[in-house]
This record gives structure tokens, C-alpha cells and sequence, in this order.
């Protein structure tokens, strides 16, 4: 099958500035790729890229089979802006009707279904929209021509927990049509929620595609232990993966790469009363990935 996305060393400038370099990547039909990396990272522009809002600088890239310029692809993609303008005096439901006519046809039973799950108050101008009844807006208007490809730039931002879960729900659901998503964040525990891969990106390139599975091992944890009794230093000394580590009496505090297996193991031999694990550092991997990449080039160029 024709891959959804198809990107050979694309690269963007803007003036000296680099927006992104050398991204070469391909995304499969029914796939969920998450895209994470700081803000200001390169994410916005790499999607941008794909709508052909903007030109690349060099490279290649098509969608959906097509060059992005073609007129007839962008009916096939919905998008989600980072950044989503809705001004005006007209009623958020009219904005959607009108989308949906120039989109060749959305039943309004569609519209209303999607306002339902997101809990979106359409009768409401636009103007007057908080940020995150925008973000639902924006949402439905993505969805509800159901399109082959969904791109979407940070879309959980200003959403609540609840419409958080029915996005991420409806994401999944999306999958199972055999559709595919582009999904950019910066957010590591939604990503990895409802992802099959994820690209990472720093600073203008891609430094790593990983399956969530592999995401998983690199995450990079913060670990508190409390006991029963103060435990000595020597038996958390030298574990694998667990580093900065401090022992004070009954509680013990560490950072642990991937697996927290033997720590675990070694708590076992004393009576754990309470325990606190952090959310993974995304920062931190982001870091980790970046540092191999450039150890990989600096190989490369010394060899």
C-alpha cells in the first residue's frame, strides 16, 4: 500500500533560520503517528509543509499518493491548526454548516453527534468562544467530514481531562476505520495513549522513529521510596538504570531509565509503606535522543 506520507530529506529555511532539515519519513495507511519535540521544535512547520501552507526549501514530499499542491488532496486530509483563528459574529453551528457545504456535503446529524461528545456549545458567536470551546470547534470541524488522513497540532490544548479522554477515544476509533493520523504534542502521556509510532524532533530534525514499546524503555522516571525502617545505601547501589540516588533513612530517591525491574526487586527485601513514581521526564528523553544523534554524526564525521 502507498504510504500516507512520503518525505525525503525535507528541509525548510526561513531566512538563516532553520524550521527543519533533511526530514525524510514515511507514514502507512491506518497508522497513528505521534509527533513530539518542544515547542519550537519543528513540529508546526513540518505540517505545514505537508498542507503545503508552505514551500520547502528542498526536498520532497507527497500525501496521500499526491504532491501537496494538488487541490484534490486536501479534500481528502482534515486539519487542525495550532494556533486556530475563529473571529466573527456568526454563530459557531453557521461556521460549521458553512464548512461542511464547501466540503461537498456533511450531514448536520454529524455535526450535532460530534458537539455532543465534546460537550460544545454551537449556538454561541465565535468571537465569544473561550480557548477551549475554540479547541472543540476546531476539533469538529477536523473530524466531521471523516477524512482519510487527520492532522492535528497540539489538539488536546484548553480541553479538559473528560473531553481530553472522548478526543483520545475518538482518535482510536478513527484507527479502527483504517484511517490514519498525524498527531503533534508535546504532551508525552497522550502520544503515547493511542500512538503505533513516534517521531521525535529537536531543533529542527528528526532524531528518532520508535514504536511506543521502545518509548517506553527510554522513559525517564523519578522514584521516591518510603519504608518501614531506615534501609542501607549499599543494597540500591549499582542497579541498572537507576541513577541520582539518595538515601535518607526510610526513603530512598532515584531517577530510573526504562524498566524499573531491579529497583523493584531490591525494594522487595524490605517493607515498602509508601511509594511515588513521576510522570517519564519527556524533557530528559528528548535530551537522551538528542545527545545519540549527535554521538551518531560525530561518528560519522570522524570517520
Amino acid at each position: 500500500m502507498t504510504a500516507v506520507v512520503q518525505a525525503e530529506g525535507l528541509t525548510k529555511y526561513y531566512g538563516r533560520r532553520r524550521g527543519l532539515e533533511d526530514l525524510t519519513l514515511e507514514i502507512q495507511p491506518g497508522e497513528i503517528f505521534g509527533y513530539l519535540g518542544p515547542n519550537g521544535a519543528g513540529k508546526t512547520t513540518t505540517l505545514r509543509l505537508l498542507l503545503d501552507v508552505i514551500r520547502p526549501t528542498r526536498g520532497t514530499v507527497r500525501v496521500l499518493g499526491a504532491d501537496p499542491r494538488d487541490s484534490s488532496v486536501r479534500a481528502r486530509i482534515g486539519y487542525l491548526p495550532g494556533e486556530l483563528a475563529l473571529e466573527g459574529r456568526e454563530r459557531a453551528r453557521d461556521y460549521l454548516r458553512f464548512l461542511g457545504q464547501v466540503r461537498g456535503g456533511v450531514p448536520e446529524s454529524r455535526i450535532h453527534e460530534l458537539a455532543e461528545r465534546f460537550d460544545a456549545d454551537l449556538s454561541v458567536q465565535m468571537r465569544k468562544l473561550s480557548k477551549g470551546n475554540k479547541q472543540k470547534v476546531g476539533l469538529i470541524q477536523a473530524f466531521m467530514h471523516e477524512p482519510e488522513f487527520l492532522i492535528l497540532d497540539e489538539p488536546t490544548g484548553g480541553l479538559d481531562p473528560l473531553v481530553q479522554h472522548e478526543f483520545l477515544a475518538l482518535v482510536r476509533e478513527v484507527r479502527k476505520s483504517g484511517r490514519t493520523v498525524l498527531m503533534s504534542s508535546h504532551v508525552l502521556a497522550e502520544v503515547e495513549s493511542v500512538s503505533d509510532r513516534v517521531g521525535i524532533v529537536r531543533s529542527g530534525r528528526l532524531v528518532a522513529v520508535e514504536d511506543v514499546a521502545a518509548l517506553r524503555e527510554k522513559a525517564v522516571r523519578r522514584v521516591e521510596l518510603h519504608f518501614d525502617a531506615p534501609v542501607p545505601r549499599a543494597a540500591f547501589e549499582s542497579l541498572p538504570g537507576v541513577r541520582d540516588l539518595r538515601v535518607e533513612g526510610a526513603s530512598v530517591h532515584c531517577t530510573i531509565d526504562g524498566r524499573p525491574d531491579a529497583l523493584i526487586k531490591a525494594a522487595a527485601r524490605f517493607t515498602v509503606v509508601h511509594m511515588v513514581s513521576a510522570e517519564p521526564d519527556l524533557e530528559e528523553i528528548f535530551l537522551t535522543y538528542y545527545s545519540d544523534e549527535e554521538r551518531h554524526h560525530d561518528r560519522q564525521e570522524s570517520a
